[in-house]
């Protein structure tokens, strides 16, 4: 029944001026649009995000959306270039970061969690391999 609707992911912000600064500054996202209600609307690979005003904002513990990228070890430097943090994240048997950074074995994928300017919790992770 879902199968053809888009999802679209929806990002609570105590501060709604400082995450969309945030998402300007640190990712390169501007919104495509803002509704009536003060949600900013943004738009990256094709898919759509809300960032929406909420008291509840940066509470959620567990990854709130993430990115896949082809270029994974150049995006990494450029957000800490831009002093983005990334988490340091223990998964037991399964591995934990190392600077951040979470690779397979083989090294062929990889991913890294932070947060925007809201608490949110993001991840970057490479493209399954083909």
């Amino acid at each position: 029944m879902f199968a053809n609707t888009p999802l679209i992911a929806a990002l609570p912000a105590s501060d709604l001026d400082r995450a969309k600064a945030w998402y300007s500054e640190k990712l390169g996202l501007e919104p495509v649009w803002e509704d009536e209600y003060g949600g900013a609307h943004y738009e990256a690979g094709g898919s759509r995000f809300l960032v929406f005003v909420s008291p509840f904002a940066g509470t959620n513990q567990a990854t709130a959306a993430g990115f896949t990228v082809e270029n994974f070890d150049e995006m990494i430097e450029d957000l800490r270039a831009k002093g983005v943090t990334f988490e340091e994240v223990d998964f037991g048997e399964m591995g934990k970061t190392v600077d951040g950074v979470i690779s397979s074995a083989d090294g062929m994928s990889k991913a890294a969690w932070f947060k925007d300017s809201e608490g949110n919790i993001l991840s970057l992770s490479t493209l399954p391999p083909a």
